[in-house]
């Protein structure tokens, strides 16, 4: 392999002022790793039958949207506007399929109902094992199920206006339609306060699993390595405080 001696300002002049397409391909390899991190993360939150492939691939559709797009003039690191680009592209890829199983969505509906039934019949919170041998399934696809579902949810609410249709509809835009009245920032407060209240209440290899992943940015692989677990039991701690969170916001909003 010939060794890149040019540096990534030339690399940069090249493909901004002449679109030359070996620079175009050096640019594509350098920021390739980027994808993959934005498919791992995003793949954490999605079914198996999701495949890391088809996540890839939406991936590098937002690379190549950044590499055309992008003005070097503008006081913003490539890295970041890329990174809005592909994880855009990504989440709009899974926003117009339809990737969640009916099966899943049935389950996720029975899961929801037996939570209310049993809640109502002991008047109290009820255990994720209770509602489990409620329903004869295991512990694993209640959190896994409802997890998916919630995700799902948050895409479908994210999901941007038919109508844009265009090339730009592709991309991850960031919008302030309209500046926060007092009274939402007062929920908006509490509903923060409530959710800093309850990690406290997670145990210590949940809070250390989040903010590993979502304050330090490690992999679950990598979080795995410190803190000497595999990668599945890893995965199962983060599902399951994700779904003790997403029970307490429930309750508050």
């Amino acid at each position: 392999m010939t060794q890149i001696s040019t540096s990534d300002e030339q690399i940069w002049n090249k493909w901004v002022q002449h679109r030359d397409a070996q620079a175009g391909n050096l640019l594509v390899k350098k920021y390739i790793p980027l994808v993959s991190y934005h498919v791992q993360r995003i793949a954490v939150g999605l079914p198996k039958i999701v495949s890391r492939d088809d996540l890839r691939s939406l991936g590098m559709i937002g690379l190549y949207d950044a590499l055309e797009k992008f003005d070097p003039d503008r006081e913003l690191k490539f890295d970041t506007y890329a990174s809005f680009r592909i994880r855009g592209a990504i989440l709009d890829g899974l926003r117009k399929e339809d990737w969640l199983p009916r099966s899943t969505r049935d389950k996720a509906k029975k899961i929801e109902a037996a939570t209310e039934l049993l809640e109502q019949r002991n008047m109290r919170n009820v255990t994720v094992a209770e509602i489990a041998a409620e329903l004869a399934i295991t512990e694993e696809e209640v959190y896994t199920t409802m997890n998916e579902h919630f995700f799902a949810n948050v895409l479908s609410m994210d999901e941007q206006p038919a109508d844009q249709d265009d090339s730009e509809s592709q991309s991850f835009v960031l919008k302030d339609n309209k500046t926060e009245t007092p009274e939402e920032k007062i929920v908006k407060n509490e509903i923060i306060s409530e959710m800093t209240e309850m990690i406290t209440k997670l145990n210590d290899k949940e809070q250390l699993v989040l903010s590993l992943f979502y304050k330090e940015e490690l992999t679950l692989t990598e979080i795995g390595q410190v803190m000497d677990l595999s990668t599945s039991r890893i995965s199962q701690i983060h599902s399951k405080a994700l779904y003790k969170l997403r029970q307490a916001l429930d309750k508050v909003i």
